[in-house]
């Protein structure tokens, strides 16, 4: 600081700063110092980059744990049945049910059964097994990658087939067969299988339970769960009921309707096998008399003691089951016993009472009988041939007889559907 009022702060004599610049001299003194600055790379606070990455992971992280999410509680659903009957029961095993294909395609999925098993003690003789089709006309239809199947139905929209696979170690499997060639598996593991008429519910057996489900697409929807007994299976679909057998050894049925609680207690005791069902609802059956050597043909009442409305105890009946009802419930085809010679026979509902009376049909009858209208109806005999009876010729004692299949071979036996 100056030491003396008035006086220079700077005492030193010295160079003096020019301040002679010229504007071009400032101006690229400016320039160069702005170069070096955009020259130096400086830290950045925020790395747009690693933001994004890390919001991508996130993201990516939240859509996994919800798509888990969402198949456990889809996997709940099917398993425990969206209506569920009576109480819990113990499951062995996976799960069988699945939900179509998470990305379908046009590959074939694993079939669940075993090459080379051998069918289970309690299949019947009368079953056939085959990936071979053949419809009324004689017309063939391969099935491409399931294995042998044991029954085959048209999808309820059609351009495809609902199949059940023949029983092996592993159990059954219910597959989608489409046109297009894509073969997806709706059920794997399954004890016995069986189809609505009309496509549109499956039931089958698992571990200790039954269960009823929606078929939609290729789907199982819905699906509705009861307890039954250890040997109890599944026979056929009574309108929105199930006809259930509690021992295939043994006489006695039961309808089960799903929603509507669990499996009655109070079963018949008499009926053996069912046939079909008359446009009515009522049903037609094979009943149990006092003679433990002769049965007789029932129509029985749709309660679930399935009582007997009319019976007939004329004709001989085998009890192997096979057997089926005319649309108009006239007419029913269905084995005879040992005393008819092996031959199919010919029964005329509308006259069923003590006297009933049949006319041989044809050879003895294997799976599926199809009725293509009130009067027309086929089924394979024990070789794979095929039979076509006309109800007017067989009356007139003309007994239907067996052709070959066009292009099935010799010893194959395929299974007769409707339709295609």
């Amino acid at each position: 600081m100056s030491q003396f009022p008035g006086g220079r702060d700077n005492l030193t004599d010295g160079p003096q700063r020019s301040y002679q610049v010229r504007p071009d001299e400032l101006e690229g003194a400016v320039r160069e110092t702005l170069s070096h600055q955009v020259a130096v790379a400086r830290p950045l606070s925020v790395d747009p980059a690693g933001q994004a990455i890390r919001r991508a992971n996130r993201i990516r992280r939240r859509r996994n744990a919800a798509g888990l999410a969402l198949a456990a509680v889809t996997t709940v659903l099917l398993s425990a049945g969206m209506a569920q009957l009576g109480a819990e029961t113990r499951r062995d095993g996976s799960p069988i049910v699945v939900i179509g294909d998470p990305g379908p395609t046009n590959r074939p999925l694993p079939t669940a059964s075993v090459p080379g098993s051998a069918p289970s003690p309690k299949t019947s003789a009368s079953l056939v097994f085959s990936e071979t089709l053949v419809n009324a006309d004689g017309r063939r239809l391969v099935l491409p990658d399931v294995g042998p199947a044991e029954h085959v139905q048209p999808l309820p929209s059609g351009g495809g087939w609902l199949v059940v696979g023949a029983p092996s170690t592993a159990g059954r499997s219910l597959w989608v067969v489409q046109d297009d060639g894509l073969v997806q598996v709706l059920l794997a593991g399954a004890g016995a299988i069986v189809l609505a008429p009309d496509s549109l519910q499956v039931a089958w057996r698992d571990g200790d339970d039954l269960l009823v489900a929606g078929v939609v697409g290729t789907q199982l929807i819905g699906a509705v769960r009861t307890p039954v007994p250890a040997a109890a299976e599944p026979v056929r679909f009574v309108a929105d009921s199930v006809l259930v057998r509690l021992d295939p050894a043994s006489a006695g049925h039961t309808l089960w309707r799903p929603g509507a609680g669990p499996l009655p207690e109070a079963i018949d005791q008499k009926s053996l096998n069912v046939y079909g069902r008359l446009p009515d609802g009522r049903l037609v059956g094979q009943v149990t008399t006092t003679d433990p050597g002769r049965t007789c043909l029932a129509i029985l009442a749709p309660t679930r003691r399935l009582d007997p409305v009319r019976t007939g105890c004329g004709p001989d009946l085998s009890r192997d089951g096979v057997g089926g009802v005319s649309p108009d419930g006239r007419w029913l085809l269905v084995n005879g016993g040992s005393g008819t010679a092996g031959r199919s026979l010919l029964v005329d509902l509308q006259r069923l009472g003590p006297a009933a009376t049949a006319v041989a049909a044809g050879p003895p009858m294997t799976g599926a009988v199809v009725w293509s209208d009130g009067t027309q109806a086929s089924y394979l005999d024990g070789t794979g041939e095929l039979v076509r009876v006309d109800v007017g010729q067989v009356r007139a004692g003309k007994p239907a007889s067996p052709a070959a299949v066009p292009g099935v071979p010799a010893g194959e036996r395929p299974i007769l559907v409707q339709g295609f």
